[in-house]
């Protein structure tokens, strides 16, 4: 072996770093897999690129190609522009003979090249495991199944979808009673809407309401911040979905406020899906109304039911969660969730009653996920268990009594709460509203039982 290693050592002393990436280059075109290059060679031209950090433009070229072969994407160069290349669109660097990245562009099937930022900032960076990561989304992106034709297809079927996205993006909510409704996470019929670019889908924003505003603190609950990304994904059966768009204004609205619009009409083994960041913890509940919404089939063998403390109290120590979720309760149907990353549809129609059924799983969350800011030093403690698909009891110890008292609460959708008290006696129904309107201003279970204990405890002595 040290033989072998002192010829090695003798055979490449002299040779030159670039003759070297050559080499694995060259190895790199012969992989044993056609779909994929061999990992350790592609190992070994990483440390390489790392360890020779010059600035060339022959360096950064190198790093694009690898980066290429990686996504399973095409590469070639043309004097200062290398082209990453895929059948529904191209990346198009412009390269300085410094190897400083000019500039990133993204061409679409069919449309010209887009500027695209997200893509540059790394690259002018050198940061090439981030540009990696971003790059994986603009591939996810256009990785539609299919042949050439079904691909072109379902590809101009998504686009009509993101048009009649756009069409309804700015159209209020219109209850039955024809008054326009507020949503409790957003406003209008589907939200804070961000239009579709050559290297991002479009994307809804769900927000969340902030926690403990009014006590000055102000913070987010850790993942209720949601963006949903509307793509496409393959399917194991046959899905009807809309190829053309179906929107004409003015709108003819259902008697919940929700767009009626054509169904969809032809079928491909795929449907389009609203992909979540970061994936929502999701009731059986939700998920069977999500069914009924757009009768999409979908294989839920692999799901794993957990109850949903488990998935909204991650990083906490079982005893700690156990104190206020007891754990076999939270093992009945209505207390268990799955993690969900993306929701299939068929149609732009579908699309405002889901939203509906994720803002409304995201309100229950919220105030699950706010008994987690109970600090060590509260004053009460309390239990939290289910009640029924939709809502939860609070059992806690009013201050000055010894008996216990039940605050349980109802969202019947995704705009209301309603409070009902059980063990203080005739107090109880001017507390209810009172508390239903504090736990819709702060979202959190904890301040919500403070003010119901300042208002229950007597007022100090002087």
């Amino acid at each position: 072996m040290n033989s072998i290693l002192l010829h090695l050592h003798s055979k490449y002393a002299t040779k030159k770093w670039n003759e070297t990436f050559q080499l694995v280059r060259r190895c790199m075109d012969k992989p044993r897999d056609a779909g994929k290059p061999c990992q350790p060679i592609v190992g070994a031209l990483e440390r390489l690129q790392q360890v020779f950090n010059g600035s060339s433009m022959n360096v950064t070229r190198s790093r694009l190609e690898l980066t290429a072969r990686q996504h399973g994407l095409g590469f070639h160069f043309t004097e200062a522009t290398c082209y990453l290349t895929a059948e529904l669109f191209y990346l198009e660097v412009t390269l300085l003979p410094c190897g400083s990245v000019e500039g990133v562009k993204v061409a679409p099937h069919g449309r010209d090249p887009d500027s695209s930022d997200s893509l540059l900032q790394p690259l002018r960076s050198k940061n090439f495991a981030e540009f990696s990561t971003k790059l994986q989304d603009v591939v996810s992106l256009y990785n539609i199944p299919g042949e050439s034709e079904t691909k072109l297809k379902l590809f101009a079927a998504l686009q009509h979808v993101w048009k009649d996205l756009r069409a309804m993006s700015h159209l209020p909510r219109v209850g039955g009673d024809g008054e326009q409704t507020t949503d409790a996470v957003n406003d209008g019929l589907l939200g804070r809407l961000e239009a579709e670019k050559s290297d991002c889908p479009l994307t809804i924003h769900l927000d969340s309401v902030p926690i403990g505003e009014e006590n000055g603190g102000g913070h987010l609950a850790d993942g209720h911040q949601m963006c949903v990304r509307v793509t496409v994904a393959p399917s194991h059966l046959s899905q009807k979905l809309q190829v053309a768009s179906v929107v004409q204004l003015p709108l003819q609205m259902d008697p919940q406020g929700f767009p009626m619009l054509e169904p969809p009409t032809q079928e491909f083994p795929a449907y389009f899906v609203l992909r979540l960041q970061p994936p929502l913890p999701l009731s059986k509940f939700f998920s069977h109304k999500i069914h009924q919404i757009t009768e999409v089939v979908v294989r839920d063998t692999d799901l794993q039911w957990t109850p949903l403390p488990h998935l909204l109290w991650r990083g906490c120590s079982d005893a700690a969660r156990d104190s206020v979720f007891p754990g076999e309760a939270w093992r009945a149907p209505a207390g268990t969730g799955t993690p969900t990353e993306a929701v299939p549809f068929g149609t732009a129609a579908h699309v405002p009653r889901l939203l509906e059924v994720l803002r409304h799983q995201c309100a229950i969350n919220a105030l699950l996920r706010s008994c987690a800011h109970k600090t060590a030093n509260e004053e009460q403690a309390f239990e939290v268990r289910p009640e029924t698909d939709v809502s939860f009891s609070v059992t806690f110890q009013p201050p000055k009594r010894d008996s216990l008292a039940v605050l349980l609460v109802s969202l019947p959708d995704a705009n209301q709460i309603t409070c009902r008290l059980y063990g203080l006696g005739t107090d109880a129904a001017i507390l209810e509203e009172y508390l239903s309107g504090v736990i819709k201003r702060c979202a959190s279970i904890p301040l919500a039982l403070r003010a119901l204990y300042g208002k229950l405890s007597p007022p100090a002595d002087l």
